[in-house]
């Protein structure tokens, strides 16, 4: 392939890209399937020297631009959540109960189960095992577009949601999209939530896991960095805020300008002030933006920024999915066995649903109350963990920290799992949740409109 042939092929990837949201609005085929398919097919001609997909030979370069993509995903995602959660208010809590209850319960599990998998029927160590698990259970913010809320809600919108569940209303409750709210604050956490887990992998591979190397690791790579991630990411976020809305000077009130670049500095800002004091720089950037999202909840502002950061999400996906489906057709998944290949339809169909169903099964909340989910929509919840780019982030960092000897089978099976993700759950989205719309009878204006609560193919 020439570089002539490289600059056209990226560019009618590129238009691909801008169009597909649109035309596959009411087609079950998503477009991370078409972008994926796309670079299967690219990956069946003859690829440059110089163009290398070994995964092994291209951590840094897979490390940083998956990184990238998933710090801007979860910028977007916390500024696209219109439903409060104010600490000191404790019904706020309330309304958030499936994320608890995701991140409490279905996550560990599937960690637990999936590692458990690669131990007995894969014959990884339990080193390879932990790590597959941390690797594999979160969901992702990045290619679960199709089910997740859309961009923040008008002023309108935000008045309507806020009167009604100030006033524990049952219809507001009714008209709320449990299952896009749930997968999307799920997928906003979970992403720097797995990193413990990642750390006690790569702490039992480095040697001997001691007493006190399970109290280091609870009491610094579990809390403390969690604790420090979230409390860098509210304090950023609350002084951004408190410039671009509230400052004395009418030149760095930036909501007022309407300048949405503020964005990418909230997010550089709050990851490296995060990295370099221990704490989870994941966590902090999407707390930063559910902090700013808190300041004057109504502003247009918030809209605009969204769109800078979604446009940014688009383009990323799309190099990070082309270079997938190309690396796939071109020996990435060269190490993959059965043993990977059932793992990872077990996750998709058995583990993922299973601990989902559990984890908002056990006690559950009215799903006449706000954050209550009802039985269907429970398994719709269950079903839609999409895999996706934060598990190659976390693999290509755990392979930089320390030596793996089923790395290759590790590479295979991760690639293989995001996308039979991609396929599987890009083909089911749009009518089961078309179904979850009709079912809720989702139409008209305010909380049935095309945001938080409606639209499927909204994000």
């Amino acid at each position: 392939m020439t570089d002539a042939a490289v600059f056209l092929v990226a560019g009618l990837c590129l238009l691909l890209a801008v169009v597909l949201p649109q035309a596959l609005r009411r087609v079950a085929v998503s477009a991370p399937m078409v972008l994926v398919g796309v670079g299967l097919l690219i990956g069946l001609f003859p690829i440059p020297d110089s163009l290398s997909l070994e995964p092994e030979a291209d951590r840094e370069l897979i490390l940083h631009v998956t990184e990238l993509t998933v710090l801007v995903a979860l910028m977007g995602v916390g500024l696209a959540l219109d439903r409060p959660l104010r600490p000191r208010i404790r019904r706020t809590w309330g309304y958030w109960s499936p994320t608890w209850r995701l991140l409490a319960i279905a996550m560990p599990l599937t960690i637990g189960l999936v590692a458990l998998l690669g131990w007995a029927f894969a014959g990884l160590g339990p080193a390879a095992a932990l790590l597959l698990g941390a690797v594999l259970a979160p969901t992702d913010p990045v290619l679960a577009s199709d089910v997740q809320v859309g961009g923040p809600m008008t002023a309108e919108e935000i008045d309507e949601l806020e009167t009604g569940l100030d006033a524990d209303d049952g219809d507001t409750a009714h008209r709320l999209d449990e299952v896009r709210f749930s997968l999307t604050s799920e997928a906003g956490l979970n992403d720097g939530l797995a990193f413990p887990f990642v750390y006690l992998a790569i702490l039992v591979a480095a040697g001997s896991f001691t007493l006190a190397d399970a109290g280091t690791w609870f009491g610094w790579y579990l809390v403390g960095k969690i604790v420090l991630g979230v409390v860098v990411g509210l304090a950023s976020g609350w002084a951004l805020s408190r410039v671009a809305f509230r400052s004395s000077r009418p030149s760095l009130r930036l909501a007022e300008q309407g300048e949405p670049l503020l964005v990418l500095a909230a997010l550089l800002a709050s990851y490296g002030a995060a990295e370099l004091v221990g704490g989870y720089g994941f966590l902090a950037v999407f707390t930063c933006a559910m902090a700013m999202r808190a300041s004057e909840r109504a502003h247009d502002y918030h809209r605009a920024m969204h769109e800078v950061v979604e446009r940014l999400e688009r383009l990323f996906t799309l190099v990070v999915l082309l270079f997938l489906g190309i690396a796939t057709t071109n020996g990435l998944l060269d190490g993959l066995e059965l043993s990977g290949v059932m793992i990872a339809l077990a996750l998709i169909f058995v583990i993922r649903p299973v601990a989902g169903l559990l984890a908002l099964g056990v006690l559950p909340k009215p799903a006449e109350k706000a954050g209550g989910v009802s039985r269907a929509d429970r398994l719709a919840v269950a079903f839609f963990g999409v895999r996706g780019v934060g598990s190659l982030y976390y693999l290509a960092y755990a392979a930089g920290e320390v030596e793996l000897t089923d790395l290759a089978w590790l590479w295979s099976t991760v690639a293989f799992t995001i996308v039979a993700s991609v396929l599987v759950h890009g083909v089911a989205a749009t009518p089961w949740l078309d179904h979850v719309d009709r079912r809720r009878g989702a139409t008209g204006p305010g909380l049935a409109g095309p945001r938080e609560a409606l639209d499927p193919t909204s994000g």
